[in-house]
């Protein structure tokens, strides 16, 4: 078989990872005009049930489309320029700050980039693996630029998008012009073992290992720095990824599983850099390692299933993040759910390694990148993590002059979203930033859960208005309340309070307000009157533990009137309005 030009290959990995790219980031956005939806249609009864059903089955239509993938060679070429077109055009639409209009080209993509990946595994596996790792580098480096938010995906970046779009879109038809013998390259061995291996590995990316700003929740760590380790970890991986397997067969593929799965419960149940992550470190090194290896086994005998085997992946990705949601949905009126997002990933680190326990013992050594190539991937790569830990770094600005008096705010920012679920956290900074408070209390925080487009809004906020913030995360690492301050802030303590239904919390923080220290508490409390009783009789002796001049707000949940006020005045505090 012929080889294709070098400068065909190249153009082939750069036209799939825009595809991969564009397809990672119409998942977070699916899964995040989704809740809204489900959202509305259960709480709010705003859209039909009937609505949402038909919704779902787009979305799982979407996700079987690989099983349209045509297994003729012959018909590869005019079906990779096909659905590259459609991803890269219904990317136009996704950049939009529109629910109906991101919902519907988020669909679109998943399907066509679907249909796409099958194309090109059978076509070009290695190539499609390397543009796999390269799409999560890219998706990364945007994320990082914007704080853990796209910067690809706001409205003011749409004239750049619909340039790239269409640059790219150029770009395949140059290759459809180009490609012939390349897709004529054997078969891979698919099975469903591992399509539900690929289910489980994207449910692991897209919900935790790819995005430092969950790694660093998870591991209670600083943000800044982290997000430069997780570049530079590829190098470890990429592109000489067989040769950590090679050789060893399945008791290779056997380390590397318990690798995966020690690394999620240590980054789970433990605190700090070397427990947490660390843990998670290797966890997504073992992922990364597990399904290159895998997706790189040969199929001499053509009898892998790939189109069924990646449908079977992305109905077993559904299933799992539908699961994770309701530990953070429905952990506050179902016991079951509490604390199960361990299981959950645990079962999708299962499922990614289980076809490594097959892997066969190659007796030729692995293929290694020249030095050469090191050398350019690593200064490369070197260079744009320098580059990420410049930009996650938080500019250092002077505290406000302290007068004798600051301003307070509470803030419910519902989880970045405004009522019609347009994500607003600019409007949000805004209104923040025209009330002129020193010190903001917020709720319904989230700091990357899959149903916010996996944003850190407690890390954005505070980059955006130069604040500093501290987090209390009250479920599953991802989601509570949190306290921005202008002013330096001398220490902080943090108390769940006891919860039958939503889990909540309060925070002290003691800031420095021209060398006076001065508390500050930030609170959310329950939606039942028992409930707000038994949190206020945890919270007022732990702001008794912490004398001297304080600020006390949040979402009380209750009106002037109700015994919650009363207590709160008895306590000494009083109401500025």
């Amino acid at each position: 078989m012929k080889q294709p030009a070098r400068g065909t290959r190249l153009a082939g990995i750069i036209e799939t990872t825009a595809v991969l790219v564009v397809f990672f980031q119409a998942l977070r956005v699916l899964f995040s005009v989704l809740f809204g939806a489900i959202y509305d249609a259960l709480f709010a009864e705003t859209v039909p049930m009937t609505g949402v059903g038909m919704i779902l089955v787009a979305v799982i239509a979407a996700l079987l489309a690989p099983l349209a993938a045509p297994r003729r060679p012959e018909a590869h070429r005019a079906t990779a320029l096909a659905s590259a077109a459609l991803v890269l055009l219904a990317r136009i639409p996704l950049t939009l700050n529109d629910p109906q209009a991101r919902l519907v080209a988020s669909i679109l993509i998943v399907a066509a980039a679907g249909v796409y990946l099958a194309t090109r595994l059978r076509a070009a596996p290695q190539d499609a693996v390397r543009a796999l790792l390269l799409a999560l580098i890219v998706d990364q480096f945007l994320r990082a630029l914007g704080h853990t938010w796209d910067v690809t995906l706001r409205e003011a970046w749409l004239p750049a998008q619909i340039a790239v779009s269409l640059v790219l879109c150029l770009l395949s038809v140059w290759l459809f012009r180009r490609r012939q013998a390349e897709m004529a390259t054997p078969g891979r061995r698919w099975g469903v073992k591992l399509g539900l291996a690929w289910g489980g590995w994207l449910f692991l990316q897209t919900s935790l290992l790819i995005f430092p700003n969950v790694v660093a929740r998870w591991s209670d760590v600083s943000y800044v720095g982290l997000a430069s380790i997780w570049f530079l970890m590829f190098l470890l991986v990429w592109p000489s990824d067989r040769a950590w397997t090679t050789g060893r067969g399945w008791i290779g593929g056997l380390m590397f599983l318990v690798f995966l799965l020690a690394g999620l419960a240590l980054g789970y149940l433990a605190s700090g850099l070397w427990a947490a992550a660390a843990g998670l470190i290797l966890a997504q090194m073992a992922s990364l390692v597990l399904l290159s290896s895998c997706l790189l086994l040969p199929d001499p005998d053509r009898r892998g299933r790939l189109g069924p085997a990646l449908a079977a992946g992305g109905v077993l990705y559904l299933v799992l993040s539908f699961a994770y949601a309701f530990t953070f949905t429905y952990a506050y009126t179902l016991d079951l759910f509490r604390g199960l997002g361990l299981p959950v990933f645990l079962v999708a680190g299962l499922l990614t390694g289980l076809p490594a326990l097959a892997l066969p013992r190659d007796k030729a050594p692995a293929s290694r990148a020249s030095r050469e190539h090191w050398l350019v991937i690593g200064t490369a790569a070197l260079g744009l993590a320098g580059l990420i830990f410049a930009v996650s770094f938080p500019r250092q600005q002077p505290p406000p002059e302290a007068g004798d008096s600051f301003r307070v705010a509470t803030y419910n920012i519902h989880y970045g979203y405004d009522t019609y679920w347009h994500l607003s956290l600019e409007e949000q900074a805004r209104t923040i930033e025209d009330s002129g408070a020193d010190v903001v209390m917020l709720q319904e925080v989230d700091t990357g859960r899959p149903t916010s487009y996996m944003i850190d809004n407690a890390l954005w906020l505070a980059r955006r208005l130069d604040m500093k913030e501290v987090y209390l995360p009250t479920l599953e690492h991802l989601t509570g309340i949190a306290l921005l301050s202008r002013y330096p802030i001398l220490d902080t303590d943090t108390l769940l309070l006891p919860s039958e239904l939503e889990q909540t919390g309060i925070i002290w923080a003691e800031l420095d307000v021209g060398g006076e220290p001065v508390n500050a508490f930030a609170i959310w409390m329950g939606l039942e009157p028992e409930e707000r009783a038994r949190q206020l009789d945890a919270a007022l002796p732990f702001i008794e533990a912490h004398p001297g001049p304080a600020a006390f707000g949040g979402d009380f949940n209750a009106t002037p009137d109700s015994p919650v006020y009363a207590r709160i005045e008895d306590a000494g505090f009083t109401d500025p309005f």
